[in-house]
């Protein structure tokens, strides 16, 4: 196997566990404007590795700087969407967070101590 098919599925790999994570995160957060930060924050790395992974794989040089400029632009657009997305729902007050006090590790010490 030829050292840049390893280099490309090395890029593409990386991209897949960043895509697993923005999952995760997009489960996992609370409200909107964290899961909204999960996504543009690690789905755009993902995007821009998987870009340069297609373009090392590919190795033709127009072909590979046609992918290398969707991956730019991709990471110029992303977060300005999600900014958009965001302030939008801010000034719509769609979802707005509420204060909260969580604070399950003292129920954990309470448990243990008994």
């Amino acid at each position: 196997m030829e050292i840049r098919l390893i280099i490309s599925y090395l890029f593409m790999g990386a991209s897949m566990i960043f895509a697993v994570v923005t999952a995760i995160g997009l489960i996992r957060f609370p409200d909107v404007y964290t899961r909204i930060h999960a996504s543009a924050v690690v789905l755009t790395m993902s995007a821009v590795l998987f870009s340069v992974g297609i373009a090392v794989y590919v190795w033709e040089f127009y072909l590979s700087l046609k992918i290398l400029l969707i991956g730019l632009i991709f990471l110029i657009t992303n977060p300005l969407a999600t900014h958009a997305i965001a302030r939008a729902s801010y000034r719509r007050q769609i979802a707005c967070p509420e204060v909260k006090s969580v604070d399950e590790y003292s129920e954990y010490l309470e448990s243990e101590s008994r």
